[in-house]
């Protein structure tokens, strides 16, 4: 879809009183930009949904890569939908794929899929509401290969959802070789994605760690992507995340990651 003309939009989301907008990215032509309340939230490559610009979203992407057979269709459950980057690139390069999006934000959803349409062919359904709530009400036979939860940041994380109940319902959704992936943004000290560890521990047969070598030193913001699984970590996956980048990237798991919540792995 190179060249496309459409211009700036704008949509007030009375959830938060804010008002989110899409704009043209002036330098990646066929991209667009999703702000709200002034702060750069999301971007979309809609001519190649297989490009992620964002490097959280492209480390997220990685173990979306890893979950599955390459080009093979997922189950997916997307707890946070933002733009929809990771459902547009999990169709890009995983065609036939299942797919479900929780966004808090009724009218969010709604301006993103009329500004910005999902490549052809995609098979999402969309869901509105909190996604503690939506996920008591999805089928418990159909399990996912895959579920990407996008909505921590910083201290302002939902108690009901970062907390460990909340990933035991989580786990209870997951195919037995599903994977977990938590986007944590945190602040320097990273007491969030230390908590975060711990509560995934005590629920996930493994945990790891992937972000930006720089970021486990807790000395500024940023964000750390957990990942848990239902097998013991592969450890040649610590090998490809690293090499895939994007760099300087590190990957923790095991007694690396230990340091995080103060305690052995139970």
């Amino acid at each position: 879809m190179s060249g496309d003309s459409r211009g700036p939009a704008a949509r007030f989301l009375r959830t938060t009183g804010q008002h989110a907008s899409i704009e043209p990215d002036a330098f990646t032509d066929g991209s667009y930009v999703l702000s709200i309340g002034g702060a750069e939230q999301s971007h979309v490559n809609l001519a190649h949904p297989e490009e992620i610009f964002y490097e959280y979203l492209r480390r997220i992407g990685h173990l979306v890569d890893l979950a599955a057979p390459s080009g093979a269709p997922v189950r997916a459950l997307h707890l946070g939908a933002g733009a929809l980057t990771l459902a547009r690139y999990i169709q890009a390069t995983r065609p036939g794929s299942v797919q479900y999006a929780v966004e808090l934000e009724r009218e969010l959803l709604d301006f993103v899929l009329r500004q910005l349409p999902l490549p052809e062919g995609t098979d999402l359904h969309t869901i509105t509401g909190d996604a503690r709530d939506a996920l008591g009400g999805l089928d418990s036979q159909a399990a996912f290969d895959v579920v990407i939860l996008d909505i921590f940041s910083g201290p302002d994380a939902p108690a009901h959802i970062a907390c460990t109940d909340f990933y035991r319902e989580v786990q209870a959704k997951l195919a037995p070789g599903g994977v977990l992936i938590v986007n944590v943004g945190d602040e320097p000290g990273l007491t969030l994605v230390r908590s975060q560890v711990a509560a995934m521990r005590q629920v996930m047969t493994d945990v790891a760690a992937f972000a930006e070598a720089g970021m486990f030193q807790g000395r500024y913001p940023g964000n750390i992507i957990l990942a848990g699984t239902q097998v013991p970590w592969p450890g040649e996956w610590t090998a490809e995340l690293a090499a895939r980048g994007p760099h300087p990237a590190a990957v923790l798991a095991g007694v690396d990651l230990d340091p995080f919540t103060g305690q052995p792995r139970p």
